[in-house]
């Protein structure tokens, strides 16, 4: 039964994708071939560039997480760390949203060290850690171009951004607001949730005495935010959009945490939308904004092929000598 519904999700969510890109085509009146033909065109040398600053990204997320699992105190191979975060990005294009690939590592790396609790807490943060971080980003951008976005959808858009991350960080690290949302969630029924808040609670204020880590790994974030605006400037570029770099620092942060949510598949159709949405008060045309998420994307697919093979061979070893230590 579980399956079956697993399995439905699944495919409506691979639905609401394709649904979302039909009408992106439809109701914007996109020419697929015009399209193709831009993609096929662009500049190899500003795309090879977008490339290599995407690619650093990952790997500065990898230090990212790294990092949190040394200040838990879980120490385990490179290799097996690199097969479990390899894991991650392979599965967060492959399942719903983009933190699909979260719940895969938690679950890889927590099986491996029997430290569920500490494992599931050090995702958390290094999540949370990458939204502190796109807030930062947002917030740093506005200060230098506040003029370019006097738009009500971007500046609410920032708002609701900015408003969820003061909450979580209250319900996290407030006492007060910690203690009423359990008192809250002692409702029948609600015993799961709060004991998982409940541990995340006690294992997240463990890191309030590794301040050093907190700020390296705060500062982390924030180059990594900048990373991926930055890969997309240089598709851009590689399109011929010449626009100003700020409009990239104020909306990929924007259209990274709205693909937060498990509505498509890897954010797949959603994410377009945004791009033609948002870059069309920019300026750009609605077809250069498509190509310029679907290069982004061909990137996303691209170093998640190479995190799945990681993986699945990682594995297959791992299964290997498990058997033949029995």
């Amino acid at each position: 039964m579980v399956k079956i519904k697993k399995s439905l999700f699944l495919f409506l969510r691979i639905s609401i994708s394709i649904l979302l890109l039909a009408a992106l085509f439809k109701f914007n009146k996109i020419d697929l071939q015009a399209l193709v033909s831009d993609i096929k065109e662009v500049d190899k040398f500003f795309l090879t560039v977008g490339f290599i600053v995407f690619f650093a990204g990952y790997l500065l997320g990898f230090l990212r997480w790294k990092m949190l699992l040394n200040a838990a105190g879980i120490n385990i191979l490179l290799k097996k760390l690199i097969s479990s975060y390899s894991g991650g990005v392979f599965f967060n294009i492959f399942l719903p949203s983009t933190i699909g690939g979260d719940l895969v590592r938690t679950v890889d790396l927590a099986g491996h060290t029997k430290k569920a609790k500490e494992v599931i807490a050090t995702v958390f943060l290094d999540r949370l850690s990458g939204y502190i971080g796109l807030v930062l980003v947002v917030l740093f951008a506005l200060f230098f171009g506040w003029n370019l976005v006097l738009d009500k959808v971007v500046l609410s858009s920032i708002s609701v951004i900015i408003i969820l991350l003061i909450l979580v960080l209250l319900v996290l690290f407030n006492n007060v607001m910690y203690s009423k949302i359990t008192e809250f969630l002692s409702t029948p029924g609600a015993g799961k949730i709060k004991e998982s808040i409940k541990n995340m609670h006690q294992e997240i204020h463990i890191f309030r005495q590794r301040k050093k880590t907190i700020i390296t790994n705060l500062l982390i974030s924030f180059i990594i935010q900048l990373l991926g605006p930055a890969s997309v400037y240089f598709i851009g570029l590689s399109l011929g959009i010449k626009i100003s770099f700020i409009y990239y620092l104020i909306f990929l942060p924007i259209i990274g945490a709205i693909t937060l949510l498990p509505v498509a598949i890897g954010g797949l159709g959603l994410r377009e939308g945004l791009f033609v949405l948002y870059f069309a008060k920019a300026g750009v045309i609605k077809q250069s904004a498509l190509a310029m998420s679907l290069l982004s994307f061909s990137f996303a697919v691209f170093c998640a092929a190479i995190g799945g093979l990681i993986y699945v061979l990682t594995v297959y070893r791992r299964r290997i000598q498990s058997d033949q230590s029995s």
